[in-house]
């Protein structure tokens, strides 16, 4: 299934309106062979929402993810760490605004 790792966490920080949030994507196989992807997001140390969308080929999970990433990053958030994947974060800096 997986022909690439999707994966991203970002945070946005904003200490003058005391703002501190995540926000977590990944694309992760079913067990049906589905591909998935999941969100999580909520202030930076403490339990946030989660969300799980299937879709039938890893193209169309993949459009989605890139889609939402492009929407995070528009609204100030910025990739943290390399999330076991040195390309995530900086495919993040390249998408176009």
């Amino acid at each position: 299934m997986a022909h690439y790792t999707y994966r991203l966490y970002c945070q946005r920080i904003d200490k003058t309106r005391n703002m501190a949030r995540y926000y977590a994507l990944s694309i992760q196989q079913t067990l049906f062979g589905e591909a998935a992807v999941m969100r999580c997001w909520g202030r930076i140390g403490k339990p946030g929402g989660e969300k799980c969308e299937v879709f039938d080929t890893e193209a169309e999970a993949a459009a989605h993810f890139l889609q939402l990433a492009r929407k995070k990053r528009l609204k100030g958030y910025r990739p943290v760490g390399n999330c076991e994947n040195p390309a995530s974060s900086a495919a993040f800096d390249t998408l176009p605004q």
